[in-house]
């Protein structure tokens, strides 16, 4: 007995063992099978390494970007509407890994966890569609508009979350990659796969005096009734902040029209580094955005830890250690512009069988007061100081920025968004290392983008 109880242990122990080992590889299969069978030395569906077998994508107006045509994948006829969408569309090699080819590979493909790749190997299906919701027309005016220039352009749909445009520079022609691309050391392809929209990360200078003002709104009762004195600089406990002109005396909305360094250095120095710090992730600061369900954005980064009293003056100001990521600024314009919050931002169209974006999917930055005020003061800053004129019929709001980087030139920023209900459009144009200001590069790209924009479908 005692030898048949001894067997019989060692038998469920080996079931047991089984079990386990079943369950483990049951479950290393569900959790990897996709990334395997989309391994680029799958030849059903790549072809030296390149993507061949996948479904269509399309702009939103139905504009073939990329399909498979007998066994090989074509893009859209046009060099700039190549240029302009190939960060949005993606490379054949996954270089990009924020393009629809690389992100949505899997649903592009047609891959299931069921029939794995099945479908396209036996029945010559190739995959299913993509429907982006950018315009791909606009999105070559928006690469002509940034000319020379290394940066990125977007603009959002406010009222639905839709991407209409984002283009990123330096880009490439995907029928005629630059051979030199990986080698070339003179600084002209540096970052040319990264879509500088999605993935970059500036500082933002003066732009992220907004997210003070919206945090002096909060917190400081009679800010609006203050008036502050610019001699050209503010001197702090600890260090002095340099202003970009001499203001003289200035109220909370002509500081944010001048934008005042001495005013709002003062500003962040009474509102505190708590103060400050629980503004800036409150609109979105330090915080993901993820489109689609499938595409990571950068954060963008704020901290005020051990920052004494000349860091917070800085960083007031959109310096010190302040890194601003582009689709968040633009979803932080189209929260002002919509009482507090800002749909989710997609890139995929409801055309998309596997669009799965969800009513409740807002962004929520503040309240309605708090936006109502600060559009106010944005639409300040173009009536009363860049001047209308720079924006015709669009009834535009908002701010510039010039940010200064160590040791290289300045990057020229434009965030805003247009509050005619006809147009729900926010913009950002960043002009990376431009050299150039904010009023003087950014804002005539940015008006050069809403006005096709405005002629666009959206």
């Amino acid at each position: 007995m005692n030898k048949i109880s001894k067997r019989s242990k060692i038998l469920y122990m080996l079931v047991f063992a089984f079990l386990i080992g079943a369950i483990l590889l049951i479950f290393t299969l569900f959790k990897n099978a996709e990334t395997w069978a989309l391994k680029r030395v799958n030849q059903h569906i790549y072809t030296n390494g390149q993507l061949v077998s996948a479904g269509t994508i399309y702009d939103r107006n139905g504009v073939v970007l990329a399909q498979t045509v007998d066994g090989k994948r074509v893009f859209n006829p046009d060099k700039t509407i190549r240029c302009s969408t190939l960060h949005t569309v993606g490379d054949l090699s996954g270089f990009i890994a924020t393009g629809a080819h690389y992100a949505f590979r899997s649903d592009l493909t047609g891959y299931s966890i069921i029939d794995g790749v099945y479908n396209i190997e036996r029945h010559g299906e190739d995959g299913k569609d993509l429907h982006l919701t950018i315009d791909s027309k606009l999105c070559a005016q928006a690469y002509n508009a940034l000319g020379n220039n290394k940066g990125t352009i977007g603009v959002l749909n406010y009222k639905t979350g839709e991407i209409i445009c984002m283009v990123s520079a330096p880009t490439f022609d995907i029928n005629n990659k630059p051979k030199d691309i990986d080698t070339n050391d003179s600084g002209r392809y540096d970052g040319i796969y990264l879509n500088r929209f999605l993935s970059g990360v500036f500082t933002p200078g003066s732009t992220f005096k907004i997210v003070t003002a919206a945090s002096a709104i909060d917190n400081i009762p009679d800010i609006f009734s203050r008036t502050f004195t610019c001699t050209g600089s503010y001197k702090t406990s600890t260090g002095t902040v340099v202003c970009n002109g001499v203001h003289g005396t200035v109220n909370f909305e002509k500081a944010l029209n001048r934008s005042c360094n001495s005013a709002f250095a003062q500003i962040a120095e009474e509102l505190g580094n708590e103060n400050l710090t629980a503004t800036a992730e409150r609109l979105g600061f330090n915080k993901r955005i993820q489109l689609d369900g499938k595409v990571n954005v950068a954060k963008s980064y704020f901290t005020l830890n051990d920052a004494v009293s000349v860091d917070r003056g800085w960083a007031g100001i959109g310096q010190y250690k302040t890194l601003a990521n582009p689709l968040h600024m633009a979803t932080l314009m189209g929260a002002i512009a919509s009482n507090g919050n800002c749909p989710m931002p997609h890139i995929l169209t409801k055309k998309t069988q596997f669009f799965n974006l969800t009513p409740s999917s807002t962004l929520r930055y503040m309240d309605i007061t708090t936006a109502n005020q600060l559009s106010d003061m944005l639409r300040s800053n173009v009536k009363d100081f860049y001047g209308d004129s720079k924006f015709p019929n669009l009834e535009m709001c908002g701010k510039t920025g010039t940010a200064e980087v160590a040791g290289k030139k300045p990057h020229a920023w434009f965030v805003g968004f247009s509050r005619n209900p006809n147009t729900p459009l926010a913009i950002v144009v960043v002009l990376e290392n431009s050299g150039g200001t904010g009023i003087g590069t950014a804002v005539p790209v940015a008006n050069k983008v809403m006005q096709a924009a405005v002629n666009s479908s959206f």
